[in-house]
């Protein structure tokens, strides 16, 4: 594929007159549409059949792009997700991957949507099969999904953002009320395992508490990693996207957004508009502003003002967030985006494990999290 087409975007009246989207910068200042740079740069370093296996940050990445999509109109970019998708859906709907662990059901959140653009039944006896998986999946005693099916009770912050947006979004799309109830309830459930008193959740709880990680009494990790946050406060507000205006637990998802926002906007770091590594420990030697985090919490923090969850004081928390964000992205000689400083995956640790874990350019972490920020401050402005 050949390396694409540059494509701007005019800030201030001139660029509103014209319809594009006005992203918060200086006005009259030419930038570029990053969300557009970035699927172009990612589509040109792989095809679908090299971008990689089904995997949670294959299905965020293209989520991402399938927004894009629905912003320019740009049929490539459907294409391409679809192509993805195609390589482990059968015309008979079979998915040629096991379910054994929350990570592995985030690609299905693309089934309903291939379904709602196709019409084709194939996705959505595939989107049926991961539906089906949670009527035996492990759960705590009190209706939390364990992470894993080999990790006994344990729940990690991340792992809401796997699997119950797209229980949710099932629910809504295929009229099942069981879904609304059920997403909540684990929304609920880790909330009130994790929750910590700064207006943040710890990284994980292990309920049996035989993790060496997990000493304290309730059993939970010792600190806040930012993307694991970051992924609960998206899960919620994507939940409440599509969750009925009187469900009884839609006040409880209000008030966890609230809880995070308050976290967020103590925890900001003035100086570059981004969070740390580990949210609270931002004094400390060693930690690090994360993009992806970063990135997750604008994001969060932009669509929960646009709602109403919050006041419009949060605004210019969201607005700072963003202007980091964009300092981490840049165009290289090639003419393709370059996104930096993304933790790669991490799980439960101590604090130099969460100091320490690799930093990476381009990782899909941080690709699909730009994304989707970028294209709610886009069009939320």
């Amino acid at each position: 594929m050949s390396v694409p087409t540059r494509r701007s975007v005019l800030l201030g009246g001139a660029g509103a007159a014209l319809g594009l989207p006005a992203l918060p910068s200086t006005a009259g200042a030419i930038v570029p549409d990053w969300s557009v740079e970035l699927v172009d740069s990612t589509m040109a370093r792989f095809t679908p059949a090299t971008l990689g296996g089904w995997d949670y940050t294959r299905g965020l990445y293209l989520y991402g792009q399938y927004l894009v999509y629905k912003r320019t109109g740009n049929r490539a970019y459907f294409d391409y997700v679809k192509a993805w998708v195609d390589r482990f859906v059968d015309g008979n709907g079979n998915i040629s991957n096991g379910f054994n662990d929350l990570d592995a059901m985030r690609p299905g959140v693309l089934l309903p949507i291939l379904h709602a653009e196709t019409g084709r039944q194939r996705y959505k006896t595939a989107a049926d099969k991961i539906r089906n998986r949670f009527n035996t999946y492990p759960r705590t005693s009190d209706g939390g999904m364990w992470h894993a099916t080999g990790k006994t009770g344990e729940l990690w912050a991340d792992g809401v953002y796997m699997a119950q947006p797209f229980i949710a979004n099932y629910a809504r799309q295929y009229n099942q009320t069981y879904g609304f109830d059920e997403s909540t309830r684990n929304m609920v459930t880790y909330f009130n395992r994790l929750k910590s008193g700064n207006g943040l959740l710890f990284h994980a709880c292990d309920a049996d508490g035989s993790q060496w990680w997990a000493p304290d009494p309730a059993r939970h990790s010792a600190h806040v990693w930012a993307r694991a946050v970051g992924w609960f406060g998206m899960s919620a507000i994507d939940i409440l996207e599509v969750l009925p205006a009187n469900h009884v637990r839609r006040q409880a998802l209000i008030d966890t957004v609230r809880h995070l926002a308050g976290g967020f906007r103590q925890y900001q770091d003035q100086a570059s508009g981004r969070w740390f590594q580990v949210v609270d420990r931002g004094t400390t030697s060693g930690n690090w502003t994360e993009t992806s985090a970063s990135a997750m919490f604008t994001y969060t923090i932009s669509r929960a003002v646009q709602r109403g969850y919050l006041d419009a004081s949060f605004k210019p928390v969201a607005d700072r967030g963003y202007q980091g964000v964009l300092q981490r992205i840049s165009l290289g000689a090639d003419g393709r985006t370059n996104l930096r400083e993304i933790v790669v995956g991490t799980g439960p640790g101590d604090l130099n494990y969460y100091f320490d874990r690799p930093r990476a350019t381009n990782d899909f972490h941080g690709l699909g999290a730009f994304l989707i920020m970028n294209e709610q401050l886009a069009l939320a402005v």
